[in-house]
């Protein structure tokens, strides 16, 4: 029988045993030793344990040279390492980590034998992201000092632990592992246990929806990516991250959260199936959703699937000047973006001293581009001058493509639309920047479908490089490859994407932020855990939270009920937390109070 924990501080865990020596386990190990402890090596496979000790050497030489650690810090950390392919080298440990292969299989076996290694007041870890906790724990002798300890990769960069507790942890164990954390220098955030957790459980339902993306042939591997880091700020895309993490790994992570969700959102998307029993498992097997140079490699090289360098498109309409309809935030970024490349523009609002407000609020915004170093105070006049402000749409009769940027409502824009349709000459390109309507809606509210196409520029316009191009069953040729140059000529980036409700970036990116409103909703984990898990975890530029905050709740709603509407997934219908916030009046920044409270400017 297990000796029960005691109401006294736990005793500091000095000697820790890391179980399983890959990539995970590697960079534990060397995060712990360069805390000082004395770390114990295991794995069944002498070559496995080789290979770490090889890199742990490689990565302190490296330290060394980038001046991070001296040669004797070095010598010393090295020393507290060592290395074995016996469990029973865990016998004197404080703390077991396991991080072995996803199975309860393995990952029992290695708990039962240790139950009867360990002294009985050592702390034993799993490693997992997607197995459940409570059953690995269940299956030990000593429940109450099972946990789970989720790093991220790299160990040694990634600054988040999740702490996971099952229903027979004792608090004790996990205070002390919580302490180990913040003194290993990371971010500890406890949690449930539930599969994927609180950062996986997030990231795998958005790269599962990216990977069914692509196998629809929505959007090419290449749009698909670059969407994401252009339009989001993340450091990879979908595509490279499961390619990354390994795609048999993300399939058993979802296999997890699907048998416990039911929701179809997480039931692993068939090319995962398909490119894992291929062996095509991402970059440890040299080939996954990119081809790399070698196994184990992270440099893409070309293969039958990569794009020509140049895109073959017919060509393009000559566009010398360029109509901008609207006065917000968007529409002024637009015309400001325009204007610096040397297109003459004419922006259109509803009344003069709109239009000219519209003017001012981009000579402000050229102003403080001047200010920062990023433009000649020249250049910014001569782009200001090439902007006509006007309340009348007759004054785009001679623009050769008209950009619409009103409000997100479909009957202005069908209005706007049969109004372009009026006063804009023949041949004259007219583009929506709708992120979530559908585009041929405005297409057909006009005589010429086959001239409107989307340009979904994202907020704010003179920074974000992305612009997701949508063309419709009716979009001409000549005006996808005129949108293609422009894009390039403004210095934007184009993703091709077809006219299907969040078009890439929002299909992928607002089912993600409505599982985290859920995740609240269930009292699962705080708005800061979570916020502060997919900065640290993923990488990302900001929490969810902050995000929805900024976008507006009432604009996140909006977005929500559209691709639930369209795609008819229940997975995808808006969390009754969200739907409460908005109908209160908590709209986000704008009003002062959304999922947090901001002063008043």
């Amino acid at each position: 029988m297990a000796t029960p924990l005691s109401d006294t501080s736990p005793s500091p865990l000095k000697t820790i045993a890391v179980v399983g020596l890959g990539t995970m386990g590697t960079g534990i190990t060397e995060v712990l030793a360069r805390s000082g402890r004395e770390v114990v090596g295991i794995d069944i496979s002498e070559a496995a344990a080789a290979r770490s000790r090889a890199a742990l050497e490689s990565s302190t030489a490296r330290a060394v040279e980038r001046g991070r650690l001296t040669e004797q810090e070095r010598a010393d950390l090295l020393a507290r390492v060592r290395t074995s392919t016996a469990l029973t080298a865990a016998a004197d440990a404080d703390l077991v980590i396991e991080v072995a292969p996803e199975s309860y299989e393995i990952k029992q076996q290695i708990f039962r034998e240790l139950d009867g290694i360990v002294r009985p007041e050592t702390i034993l870890a799993t490693g997992t992201n997607a197995l459940s906790v409570t059953r690995l724990a269940s299956g030990s002798a000593r429940p109450e000092r099972v946990l789970g300890l989720h790093f991220f990769n790299p160990a040694q960069a990634m600054k988040l632990v999740e702490v996971v507790s099952s229903v027979l942890t004792a608090p004790q164990a996990v205070a002390a592992v919580t302490d180990l954390a913040l003194e290993l220098g990371k971010e500890p955030v406890a949690v449930g246990d539930r599969p994927g957790f609180i950062a996986d459980g997030l990231l795998f339902g958005y790269l599962n929806q990216a990977a069914a993306m692509y196998e629809a042939k929505y959007a090419t591997r290449e749009d698909i990516d670059a969407a994401m880091r252009l339009g989001c700020g993340l450091p990879m895309g979908p595509l490279a991250l499961l390619d990354l993490i390994g795609i048999d790994t993300a399939r058993t992570v979802l296999e997890a959260m699907y048998a416990e969700s039911q929701d179809r959102l997480h039931a692993p998307a068939p090319i995962l199936k398909q490119l894992s029993e291929a062996g095509l498992t991402g970059r440890k097997a040299g080939r996954g959703f990119y081809t790399y140079e070698a196994p184990g490699s992270g440099t893409v090289v070309r293969d039958a699937l990569t794009p020509p360098e140049e895109k073959v498109l017919v060509p393009g309409r000559p566009v010398r000047s360029v109509g901008v309809a609207g006065s917000g935030t968007m529409a002024c970024g637009i015309a400001e973006v325009f204007a610096k490349a040397g297109y003459e523009v004419v922006l259109v609002a509803r009344s003069e001293e709109k239009a000219q407000a519209a003017k001012a609020r981009i000579g402000k915004s050229l102003s403080r581009s001047v200010d920062k170093g990023r433009l000649t105070a020249e250049a910014a006049a001569q782009a200001l001058d090439r902007i006509g402000a006007t309340a009348s749409f007759d004054d785009l009769s001679d623009v050769d493509l008209a950009v619409e940027a009103v409000a997100e409502d479909l009957t202005v824009k069908q209005q706007l639309f049969a109004t372009l349709d009026k006063v804009c000459k023949p041949g004259a390109v007219l583009a929506t920047t709708t992120s979530s309507l559908p585009v041929i809606a405005c297409a057909r509210a006009t005589s010429r479908p086959q001239d409107v196409i989307g340009m979904h520029f994202f907020n704010p316009a003179p920074a974000m490089k992305l612009v997701e191009v949508v063309r419709t069953v009716l979009t001409a040729d000549d005006v996808h490859a005129t949108v293609h140059e422009v894009c390039g000529r403004i210095r934007k980036h184009a993703v091709d994407c077809g006219d299907r409700a969040g078009f890439i970036v929002n299909a992928l990116l607002f089912p993600y932020l409505n599982n985290a409103i859920k995740m609240v909703q269930e009292h699962y984990a705080s708005l800061d855990d979570i916020d502060a898990a997919m900065k640290l975890g993923g990488g990302y530029p900001m929490g969810p939270f902050e995000l929805l905050d900024v976008v507006g709740l009432d604009v996140s709603l909006a977005i929500e009920k559209v691709l639930h509407r369209e795609f008819r997934e229940p997975g995808l219908a808006p969390a009754p937390l969200l739907e409460h916030l908005v109908a209160a009046g908590c709209l986000g920044r704008k009003t002062g109070r959304g999922f947090r409270e901001y002063a008043r400017r």
